[in-house]
């Protein structure tokens, strides 16, 4: 009894020492992740950590069947989506792996009961729901990227003009913003400061957003530049074409939803309404349709 006390007291002293030894250990982030948590949101949900600790493991089989090409174009999407919830290529390979599984097992167990049409749509889960919200990501960090810059370019005029450097400028403004703009100003700010030169980092800003209007301010401020001009009407004229740019898109969106409202009004809407009055006017009428019917 002794014996077996002073081993178990050994062991929590040996379990004490090495967890404070791996406390106090600098742990060297793989580079997808450190790029994660500079980017986007390093914190996932409680369910994507347990889909992530049960895929990891089949990652690298998963990887090595998508090939080099696709891994790299997905690599570039998952930049494009800012990594939401610090989602990694190896994150990403191991929710595919999950996803998969489940869809699979789901798809056998509807097709053994004859649902053919829910085989199909676990099928389709499992191989592109992690995609699906790599699409969805994309498209609101566009939105509200280009929604934050017209507003963003006019207080940065602003400072400009009272005689503030436009680098100081921008560290000062992207400071007091939140969000997908000011992480992406963040990192430009940082690869600036490591000794890229302007150009270099407002090229790779723009070549990590897949979006016209940071298209348009990276090529405007670099054109400003090379000509001389004054970066204040630079920046103001920016912004005034972003709003007149954003104005059209709304009134194409706009546009092009009349058609879309008028085509459902008439294969739905028009028919339900007709049968309804139709409906109506014979079982108000209370007439007696035995002698149309033979009963």
């Amino acid at each position: 009894m002794g014996l077996l006390l002073a081993s178990v007291i050994g062991l929590c002293v040996m379990g004490v020492v090495h967890g404070l030894r791996m406390y106090r250990a600098e742990a060297r982030l793989p580079g997808d992740l450190a790029v994660a948590l500079e980017v986007g949101a390093s914190r996932t949900t409680a369910v994507g950590s347990v889909i992530d600790r049960l895929g990891m493991r089949f990652a690298p089989t998963v990887l090595r069947m998508m090939g080099r090409k696709r891994v790299n174009a997905t690599r570039r999407r998952i930049d494009l989506a800012g990594n939401p919830g610090g989602l990694t290529i190896d994150r990403y390979a191991a929710r595919r792996a999950v996803y998969g599984i489940l869809g699979v097992i789901g798809a056998f167990v509807m097709l053994d009961k004859g649902n053919v049409l829910l085989t199909v749509v676990l099928l389709a889960f499992g191989v592109w729901w992690t995609d699906v919200g790599i699409w969805a990501a994309i498209r609101r960090r566009k939105d509200v990227i280009e929604r934050t810059l017209p507003d963003f370019l006019d207080v940065l005029a602003v400072v400009v003009s009272a005689g503030l450097g436009f680098r100081q400028a921008l560290d000062r403004v992207a400071a007091k913003y939140e969000g997908p703009w000011a992480d992406e100003l963040r990192i430009t700010l940082r690869q600036m400061d490591m000794g890229v030169s302007r150009r270099e980092a407002f090229d790779e800003l723009r070549r990590r957003n897949d979006s016209e209007q940071v298209a348009m301010f990276v090529t405007a401020l670099q054109q400003g530049e090379e000509l001389g001009a004054p970066i204040v009407d630079t920046l103001i004229q920016i912004a005034t074409d972003m709003r007149r740019t954003d104005a059209q898109n709304a009134r194409r969106r706009a546009a092009r939803a009349v058609p879309k409202a008028t085509a459902v009004i008439t294969t739905f809407m028009v028919p339900a309404t007709m049968i309804l009055l139709i409906a109506g006017f014979i079982f108000g009428s209370r007439a007696d349709f035995g002698a149309v019917t033979g009963q």
